[in-house]
């Protein structure tokens, strides 16, 4: 191989500066890897009030990994607890009702601005000697045919690494340039997300209320700073229909959230701007190449109908980060094949299970076929008359169930 020149040379280096790839390189960094964290937009850019408008679910699981790796004392103030979870099929009188009581002393999960959760992992990798934060700054190129990793910047710059992590997102440019393939389709429905004011308060309830166009999810977030009550609203419906409600009027789109959202809340209130995103299930055909591994959206991409995207992103990070570290100490190659499938075995069975799960259920609810939707309701009372299966659903859609690693389990690497 010809001579390069190299902008430094690390343990790993983490493309994608979002929430999973910041998340990642602060648990790596935190156990002593030095990792490149390499991100096309600037840090202020992604902290933005503005910037995506979205909030995230962050499972019990989740929160027991950021825990360990300790990052969520400093998100913990900001978090809204969700104690119930309500599963409703339009205006059946059939529902599902978690409630966290059953299963311990811990909600179900907490709602999160995004821009808050960026906001406390910058503050914290900034913090970490061992990471070094590349950006704004765009990967052009990937060579793997050496002993290391190379990355070429689009400013000619290259850097050295044992491994190359692609967190880059659901059109991950690591994932193409290592010739990984992927399988799925585009959902014929959009969702809208916006953030709703509310007159009474939600008591940390989160609802998802399967519409025939698809769900309407309530999930509860802290009140603002003047006292108004919130809730984030992840609005699905039909492609064609999504730019129409997009377009409303405030006073007509306002209406609608009124009829989705129903009377328990009292009178709701547009408060935050409006965002549409495109659904898809997206699956990677591999999860590895040589020197290569693919983490959270550049892997897999799901339905929002659980909420799950990025918790399943998390137990990528759970597993991979603990096989890294353990390598690490043993003075093993962080680019061991053998780790690498270990890696790509556990996770990519999970997560294509959890795929093919959410869109099964998307297919089943969103539709008004009416011996469909009879027995969907039936089934909804069914489990919710029958305690140890509604516990089971709980576990699950807390994380807390399947094999999970050390930082899973709340101990520290």
């Amino acid at each position: 191989m010809s001579k390069r020149k190299t902008l430094s040379r690390f343990d790993v280096a983490i493309v994608g500066g979002g929430i999973s790839g910041t998340t990642f390189a602060a648990i790596l960094g935190g156990a002593g890897l030095s990792v490149a964290l390499i991100e096309r937009q600037a840090q202020a850019a992604l902290e933005k009030s503005a910037y995506d408008g979205r909030t995230t679910a962050i499972t019990y699981g989740s929160r027991k990994l950021l825990e360990a790796a300790g990052l969520w004392d400093d998100l913990a103030p900001d978090a809204c607890p969700i104690d119930d979870i309500r599963v409703a099929d339009g205006a059946s009188s059939l529902f599902l009702h978690f409630d966290s009581r059953e299963v311990g002393n811990d909600p179900l999960g907490s709602i999160l601005e995004n821009r808050v959760i960026r906001k406390s992992l910058h503050k914290r990798i900034n913090a970490i000697k061992t990471v070094t934060q590349i950006a704004p700054a765009t990967v052009a190129g990937l060579d793997t045919s050496g002993p290391l990793a190379y990355l070429t910047l689009e400013d000619g710059r290259q850097i050295a690494a044992d491994l190359v992590v692609g967190a880059d997102g659901r059109e991950s440019f690591i994932r193409g340039a290592a010739g990984i393939g992927t399988i799925g389709w585009a959902y014929k429905q959009h969702a809208i997300v916006t953030v709703m004011g509310h007159e009474l308060p939600h008591e940390n309830v989160a609802v998802e209320n399967f519409l025939p166009a698809g769900p309407f999810a309530i999930l509860p977030m802290t009140d603002a700073p003047d006292g108004t009550h919130r809730s984030s609203i992840v609005w699905t419906d039909h492609v064609d229909a999504v730019p129409l409600y997009a377009k409303l009027d405030r006073p007509a789109f306002e209406a609608e959230l009124q009829k989705r959202a129903g009377e328990w809340l009292g009178r709701v209130w547009e408060i935050g701007p409006r965002f549409t995103y495109p659904l898809q299930l997206r699956h990677a055909k591999r999860y590895i190449a040589p020197r290569v591994a693919l983490i959270a959206d550049a892997a897999h991409v799901i339905h929002p109908i659980a909420g799950q995207g990025l918790n399943l992103g998390m137990r990528d990070i759970d597993l991979l980060s603990e096989l890294l570290v353990d390598h690490r100490r043993s003075g093993l190659d962080l680019g061991d094949p053998l780790m690498l499938r270990r890696y790509e075995r556990a996770r990519r069975t999970d997560n294509f299970a959890f795929s093919a799960t959410t869109d099964i259920l998307d297919r089943l609810f969103s539709n008004d076929i009416p011996p469909i939707r009879a027995a969907r309701r039936i089934g909804l009372g069914a489990v919710n008359s029958m305690p140890p299966l509604r516990r089971f659903f709980m576990r699950r859609a807390m994380g807390a169930s399947g094999a999970l690693s050390r930082l899973g389990r709340g101990e520290s690497l």
